[in-house]
């Protein structure tokens, strides 16, 4: 095996194949065309579409949970299913939605305003005039990109407003100050975006202004992540929230007034913070000393907000992480705080009334086992009634969602997925691996209660942003990989959440290492229990996932037999240069530093990729409208480890965001065409 290796770690500015980065262009959309059409012609076929097939009328099944944000007296709910392929936006009453088949308003038909109007649009969302909730400002990308276009739309007679606030298109957001004012985040505009491609500037829009004249209240550099602006609808008097992101773990909070005047809350970068009717709560990322006091990191704080507004760092303490003991999640209900905690993995969730000195309790009725998500049912905060919704599920049982308030009311069943897979002989079991540094990292396998030594098993992890993986509920992996007889297992690796901020913190920058060390060491975990072989192990992963897996190719290729690599980043030399990556620095380093090239180019597969003829098959797929990850990352690996004549396959899909896909049908096709070739490459067709 020979052939151009390059770029190199000798030479890591020498890359042959920068013109793939050009998204659109002839050249590397031939590129494209003929990798798809090999791709499809090795792994593609009647049984592929067939198994496409079926797992797109899974989640078009009308009788999906149809998930529900209320905002006034209307619940609202986004529909896709094989008519509807783009989506329904509808809505109906609570009432209506306990009933076994309720009655849904259509507000709007994304499949005939695509059609109408010639566009790919993909809905993204709606911001909804509070109180009145008769006007929305609904995000439509073309393609599913990250970048939408804002149009005002009228909720009472379901059409676009006529010479209403439209906003171009361009990554932001906005929020509506009064009926006729908008708050806007966006990097549309000349000079508008910062090098990460968000807004760097705040305006306040008024109705039949052009949005280029509209005044600039808040600005930050444009080496930041971005700036947000929120309206806090506590304060009539200083409204206006400002969110200046360094990165994704860092930012400094203003509060403002439309005239202009602001005040920077005197807090560490690092916090999290939330507040409502008078209360402040805080999540410190890092140990926090105040005066005597120290705070640990991810402890969860409370204090009143005037009196914190004063100078007071009086705070009480809500919550203490453990070792394996954390809480991430925390918002305000009807004012009240709501805290999710995963003590060792397994969910609580508790209320804390302020005004009540603080008082905790756990909130009842939940299962203390599976995964357990809690959020308020009201869009807006300060119109909520207390009611919440929670959805229970777990690697077996699918998905329920149940209707409960903070005052403890016992869960009522709402909705209930339907079963999407044949379950019957699975059970679900917890492991710990020893990774290379000792660290205990547990599993969760899936799979028959025997084996033969040889299961082929899929294998998933993600490890990163401080993301907490969960042993959900898949259908895809059931349908694909469970019901034939396999194996799925799901690694929580450094660089997640699953342990708090220090778990995080040990799978970031120069630690990337780790999280990926982490990986391989259930690999071999799952070899050393006896459930399989290397050359069994399918692994998938997918955005930051894509330097996982593209390591396990250059790291641990011994490990795998078959890897699976989704809209992933690869090239740790330039990926700050391309779109989003400006914003990922503080998870990674910065490739243009010495001292972070230094440990960087260690995890960076594009430069440490040389010809091996032992390494596993590797497919690399992603989507043309990804405005995230660049789809040059994909494209580039690929053309490489083709160049060093090695098994490596590319798809491309030309829409789709970073996703897999804008409608199921995608979704499912992609989904089946790569576990198609991990099958085939694992020998287990």
């Amino acid at each position: 095996m020979s052939g151009d290796a390059r770029p190199t770690l000798a030479a890591p500015d020498d890359d042959p194949y920068l013109w793939l980065e050009a998204v659109d262009g002839a050249a590397a959309l031939d590129w494209v065309a003929g990798q798809n059409a090999a791709t499809l012609r090795a792994f593609d076929g009647p049984a592929v579409r067939a198994e496409a097939a079926a797992l797109a009328a899974v989640w078009d099944r009308a009788d999906n949970i149809p998930f529900v944000t209320r905002r006034g007296g209307w619940l609202y709910n986004f529909w896709r299913d094989a008519v509807h392929v783009r989506g329904l936006w509808r809505r109906t009453t609570l009432a209506d939605f306990r009933s076994v088949a309720p009655a849904w308003e259509v507000v709007l038909d994304l499949d005939v305003l695509a059609a109408a109007e010639g566009a790919d649009w993909v809905f993204h969302g709606a911001a909804v005039l509070p109180v009145t909730h008769d006007r929305a400002m609904l995000a439509l990308s073309r393609g599913g990109g990250d970048a939408v276009m804002w149009r005002e739309f009228d909720l009472a007679g379901c059409a676009f407003v006529p010479d209403g606030f439209v906003l171009p298109e361009a990554k932001g957001g906005v929020d509506w100050l009064d009926r006729d004012t908008l708050l806007v985040s966006s990097a549309y505009g000349a000079g508008m975006a910062t090098e990460a491609g968000y807004g760097r500037t705040v305006r306040v829009w008024r109705r039949g202004e052009a949005v280029d004249a509209a005044r600039v209240v808040f600005e930050a550099p444009a080496e930041r992540m971005g700036v947000w602006g929120d309206v806090d609808r506590d304060d009539a008097t200083t409204p206006l929230i400002f969110t200046e992101r360094h990165d994704f773990f860092r930012q400094t909070i203003w509060r403002g007034e439309l005239s202009g005047a602001r005040q920077r809350l005197a807090l560490p970068e690092d916090v999290d913070i939330g507040w409502s009717r008078g209360w402040l709560a805080l999540r410190p990322r890092s140990a926090w000393t105040v005066g005597a006091v120290t705070y640990a990191a991810g402890c969860l704080l409370g204090i009143g907000w005037t009196a914190f507004l004063a100078g007071s760092r009086e705070f009480t303490v809500l919550f203490r992480p453990g070792p394996r003991r954390t809480s991430s999640q925390f918002s305000w209900v009807d004012g009240r705080l709501l805290f999710a905690v995963l003590d060792n993995l397994l969910p609580q969730h508790f209320v804390v009334w302020p005004e009540q000195g603080w008082r905790i309790a756990r909130l009842p009725g939940l299962p203390e086992i599976g995964v357990v998500s809690v959020s308020r049912l009201d869009e807006d905060e300060a119109e909520s009634d207390g009611s919440l919704l929670a959805t229970v599920q777990d690697p077996l049982q699918p998905m329920r969602l149940l209707l409960t308030d903070l005052a403890g009311t016992p869960p009522a069943l709402l909705k209930s997925a339907p079963v999407a897979f044949d379950a019957t002989g699975l059970v679900v079991s917890r492991h710990e691996a020893i990774s290379a540094d000792g660290t205990s990292i547990p599993y969760f396998q899936v799979g028959p209660a025997a084996h033969d030594g040889r299961a082929p098993v899929h294998l998933y992890g993600y490890g990163g942003f401080e993301v907490s993986m969960q042993p959900i509920y898949r259908s895809a992996i059931g349908r694909l990989w469970l019901e034939r007889g396999g194996v799925s297992v799901v690694a929580h690796l450094r660089g997640g959440g699953e342990f708090g901020p220090d778990w995080h913190r040990a799978g970031i920058r120069a630690g990337k290492a780790r999280t990926h060390d982490d990986f391989a060491a259930v690999a071999a975990d799952l070899v050393a229990r006896g459930v399989t072989v290397p050359g069994r192990i399918a692994a998938e992963a997918g955005s930051n996932g894509g330097i996982l897996i593209t390591n396990m190719l250059t790291r641990y290729p011994e490990r795998f037999g078959a890897l699976f690599c989704t809209i992933p980043l690869v090239d740790m030399r330039r990926y700050n240069k391309l779109l989003a990556g400006a914003s990922w620095m503080a998870e990674y380093g910065n490739p243009d530093l010495a001292e972070d090239w230094a440990f960087l180019q260690h995890i960076s597969a594009y430069h440490t990729a040389v010809p091996n003829p032992d390494a596993p098959p590797i497919l690399l797929a992603t989507t043309r409208r990804d405005d995230r990850v660049h789809p040059g990352h994909a494209r580039k690996m690929a053309a490489k480890l083709q160049a060093m004549g090695q098994r490596a396959w590319f798809y491309e899909l030309d829409s789709g965001g970073h996703g897999y896909g804008k409608t199921n049908a995608d979704r499912a096709h992609f989904t089946a065409l790569g576990y198609a070739f991990l099958r085939q490459s694992i020998g287990w067709a």
